[in-house]
């Protein structure tokens, strides 16, 4: 193995790739700013499609793992790890190997499950929203922008114990027992996002 240049910066090590042409490059995520090694990736991935960079860095955190894969790094070492491993990672991708480590394979696992089951419960819930009558809609998006029922009824001009018979009857079709849960859910999933647009 042989040194072919240093850059300090993610703008040489951009500048580097182009004049040295390495087989291998490893890129820091923070250098001039925090997420710069992570912006000269994209840029080297963008002109130089075969440049093989590995990450090594500092930050062990999931999102800036995504983050580098994502960009275009054909692997992902914490500076904390031994040298045979960072030796191991730039034999394996100069032979085209694309050896992934156990504990990150299981964190980008964890991620596409995670991904997987959001995008079950969205559509879930997009369809149960689906079936809501246009009154039961405006009280649902009512509750969430946090009107009470009394507040509903009095802008609906109704009683309201007409706007609690219809929340009973939202609560069946979303299978829960209070509107904070029906809430609870709509936000995680961000769903007034997707109405909103």
């Amino acid at each position: 193995m042989e040194v072919v240049g240093t850059a300090s910066s993610g703008k040489e090590a951009v500048q580097l790739a182009h004049k040295a042409r390495p087989d291998i490059m490893l890129i820091d995520i923070e250098m001039e700013t925090e997420t710069s090694g992570l912006e000269a990736i994209e840029h080297i991935k963008r002109e130089l499609l075969d440049m093989k960079i590995i990450v090594l860095t500092i930050h062990a955190e999931d999102d800036v793992m995504f983050r580098a894969y994502g960009a275009g790094a054909m692997d992902f070492i914490v500076k904390t790890n031994s040298i045979s491993v960072i030796i191991d990672s730039i034999r394996s991708a100069y032979n085209n190997r694309l050896y992934m480590r156990p504990e990150i394979a299981e964190k980008i696992l964890g991620e596409l499950t995670k991904l997987q089951n959001e995008k079950s419960s969205l559509i879930y819930t997009l369809n149960i929203i689906s079936k809501l009558t246009a009154t039961e809609f405006e009280i649902v998006r009512a509750i969430y922008d946090g009107s009470t029922y009394k507040s509903i009824a009095s802008e609906r001009s109704v009683e309201e114990v007409t706007i609690r018979t219809q929340v009973n009857k939202i609560l069946k079709k979303f299978n829960k027992g209070r509107m904070s849960e029906v809430v609870a859910v709509l936000r995680e999933l961000k769903v007034f996002d997707i109405y909103s647009r």
